[in-house]
């Protein structure tokens, strides 16, 4: 054989990922969405209508790009949230059971965005990673196994690896997460001295039980953090090796993020990472399980048959081939980016979190804290708008119950964050709103204040109280 013909051999295996890997992620990224749908439901009102936190007017005036995007903000009311969520939820369940699996992964991607860009407030890297995921699978035959689609094939069920321009692409932009955050990371000095992860597992915000239980253990977080970095610089083996190396590769990853779903509240993160991890197990994995084809054929016989488009596949194919060869360019040019490597515009219209996979890098965050919203009603009384009874600027014996969700605590953390005050005023109208509408007392004005505490190790932690908004309820 040539040295072309072995290179193209070489990089054939590499980009390839078998038909089963592609359903089980598929599977997987169904799974994601309805429970990201589930988990965002709780707070629909709060933060995808004009009576919560982002009502439209400022949504258009702060982040106007993102307004234009988003079908959710044709309205303000609830009714059209809970319609799109409804039909978001379905589209999710078609995907899971590979349904015409390319048509409602498309579909799904162009809700998630409508729904993602109706509040960017709330968004974090798991987010960015979760559009990113669906944009791929929209170029790739996510039912080619284990589906509906399967079922009512004409070709032949032949298992195996498949290799292509997109697989490849989805290959790479899951790597490039671990590959950009490791260079990050290296950047810092916290996670190279083995302190990093003590600094997080100090952020009583984020923490379950099992991490504060974890926190008092500072050895054990210190090898946690060594272990972490080394398998983040072991990263592009899932690029450069195939077979056993690479599956072992990602099951450490999958692992270490199953670890952080049990000790921090991170949302649907680690799973979207695991989610995406499974695309590199090999098929000495997938030959040991059972076979559920089975299961979607009856399925697919209480299903009605949608009319399918004449289509012609050869030039789906070519531009199919297209498309992916510019995102992969895209994915590559844009980490790069985020290294220093090249250089992007100033005014890119993307959020700071869109910019790079800089999760707790190059440092993590150094500050702890938590709000409270001390507020006086119309008889003079003076309460907690945010966290009921009366107001105390005492650390909570519970921090992270002071939060919600983990979106509020990211929205929260933006809040303080945001240049102007325009983020917190609205969530001051908000508190008012909210109270007024659950409590007999009416509130006549209130204030947004957020404790901060710095993160000293072992030295004592003093409290610094930073006044985001104070407003007049009614106006």
């Amino acid at each position: 054989m040539s040295a072309a013909g072995r290179l193209r051999r070489f990089l054939a295996a590499r980009a390839a990922i078998d038909a089963r890997a592609l359903a089980a992620f598929r599977i997987g990224l169904g799974s994601v969405l309805l429970l990201d749908l589930l988990l965002r439901l709780r707070n629909v009102r709060s933060f995808y209508t004009d009576y919560g936190v982002l009502p439209r007017e400022t949504l258009y005036r702060e982040f106007p790009g993102f307004a234009s995007v988003s079908i959710h903000a044709l309205s303000g009311g609830l009714a059209l949230q809970l319609a799109l969520f409804a039909v978001a939820a379905a589209l999710a369940v078609c995907l899971l059971v590979g349904y015409h699996s390319r048509l409602a992964a498309f579909l799904s991607l162009v809700l998630l965005v409508s729904l993602q860009a109706r509040n960017p407030v709330v968004l974090n890297a798991g987010d960015s990673l979760l559009r990113r995921l669906l944009l791929w699978s929209v170029l790739l035959p996510l039912g080619r196994a284990w589906s509906v689609d399967a079922a009512r094939t004409s070709e032949s069920r032949t298992l195996g690896p498949l290799a292509s321009i997109a697989t490849a692409g989805l290959l790479v932009q899951v790597v490039a997460v671990y590959a950009v955050n490791a260079a990050l990371k290296l950047q810092g000095d916290a996670w190279l001295s083995g302190t990093a992860v003590r600094y997080v597992f100090s952020l009583d915000q984020f923490l379950r039980p099992l991490g504060e239980l974890l926190a008092g253990f500072p050895a054990l977080l210190t090898a946690a953090d060594y272990a972490w970095v080394a398998l983040l610089l072991a990263s592009p083996l899932l690029l450069l090796t195939t077979g056993r190396v690479r599956g072992a590769v990602a099951a450490l990853l999958s692992l270490g993020h199953l670890g952080m779903l049990a000790t921090m509240t991170l949302g649907v993160f680690p799973l979207v990472t695991v989610t995406a991890l499974l695309v590199f197990q090999p098929p000495l994995v997938w030959d040991r399980l059972p076979d559920p084809q089975p299961r979607f054929d009856r399925l697919a016989a209480r299903l009605p048959e949608l009319p399918r488009p004449q289509t012609p596949w050869a030039l789906v194919r070519r531009g199919t081939r297209v498309v992916a060869a510019l995102l992969l360019c895209f994915v590559l040019v844009w980490n790069a980016a985020a290294v220093g490597v090249v250089q992007t515009p100033e005014n890119a219209p993307v959020q700071p979190s869109e910019r790079s996979w800089d999760m707790f890098a190059p440092e993590p965050l150094s500050t702890d804290g938590w709000y409270i919203a001390p507020a006086f009603t119309t008889t003079g009384e003076n309460v907690d708008a945010w966290n009921g009874g009366t107001v105390s600027y005492a650390k909570p014996p519970d921090v992270s119950k002071t939060y919600p969700s983990a979106r509020w605590r990211k929205y929260l953390a933006t809040v303080a964050l945001f240049d102007g005050r325009s983020l917190a005023g609205e969530f001051a109208g908000y508190l008012c709103r909210e109270w007024n509408a659950t409590h007999d007392s009416k509130l006549a004005r209130v204030s947004v204040v957020f404790v901060a505490q710095p993160t000293r190790l072992d030295r004592p932690e003093p409290t610094e109280n930073r006044t985001l908004a104070n407003r007049t309820c009614g106006r």
